[in-house]
């Protein structure tokens, strides 16, 4: 089962290392991870998306808070939350299927942030479903590159 984990943590000098040190010593795999500065400048959030049952969620969590620098530690269940993920993406065209890339993009409110001769370079954000979707359709046109920031999410509450 896939768990998305927020940590607050003090923006300090080896947290990162002992965050990951701690999934890495015990065999958890972190499919995402984003860390990024909160608006209190002692503060960085890190959302961290992980698999497992329960219990090994169970673990993660009392790990993580045993942890020095943690501030508070929330596991996000459906509804609870609000998450996005940014991708950049190059597809390849050509003046045939460059209008139709521009279409699919204006439909998903992407938005093309480089031009070249054979490709385009295209925006997106949104949750992982609408992220993925765009994906496929970018793939019958040849994905040349393509990054992610990993999903970041807030509690709704």
């Amino acid at each position: 089962m896939r768990h998305t984990i927020s940590v607050l943590v003090e923006n300090k000098f080896g947290v990162l290392t002992r965050v990951a040190g701690l999934f890495s010593g015990r065999g958890y795999n972190i499919d995402s991870l984003n860390v990024a500065p909160t608006q209190d400048p002692t503060a960085s959030r890190m959302t961290i998306v992980t698999h497992g049952d329960e219990a090994t969620l169970e673990q993660i969590v009392k790990q993580l808070n045993k942890l020095p620098d943690t501030i508070k530690v929330q596991d996000f269940r459906d509804g609870e939350y609000v998450d996005r993920e940014l991708v950049m993406v190059k597809v390849s065209v050509d003046s045939k299927t460059r209008a139709e890339v521009m279409q699919i993009t204006d439909i998903f409110r992407a938005k093309i942030v480089d031009v070249q001769p054979k490709s385009l370079t295209v925006e997106i954000t949104g949750n992982e479903s609408k992220v993925e979707k765009f994906l496929d359709l970018m793939k019958a046109f040849g994905i040349t590159d393509l990054t992610r920031t990993g999903k970041v999410a807030l509690p709704r509450k």
